[in-house]
């Protein structure tokens, strides 16, 4: 269970990097290029991610 739920969190983290990425016009090749609101979508993912990387970290010792 750890280490799916390790997996789907660094998912989401490596996901949301990407759109936030690409909210600041620095990644581009989408439609999203640009667009802040895929800044803030991206940040909440990689905040979403994080916590859950350290849900699975604590929770599973």
């Amino acid at each position: 269970m750890r280490t799916i739920l390790s997996i789907v969190a660094v998912l989401l983290i490596l996901m949301g990097a990407i759109w936030a990425l690409q909210g600041l016009s620095i990644l581009g090749g989408s439609f999203m290029v640009g667009q802040t609101r895929w800044l803030s979508i991206g940040l909440l993912t990689i905040a979403i991610g994080a916590g859950l990387l350290y849900y699975a970290r604590i929770r599973t010792h």
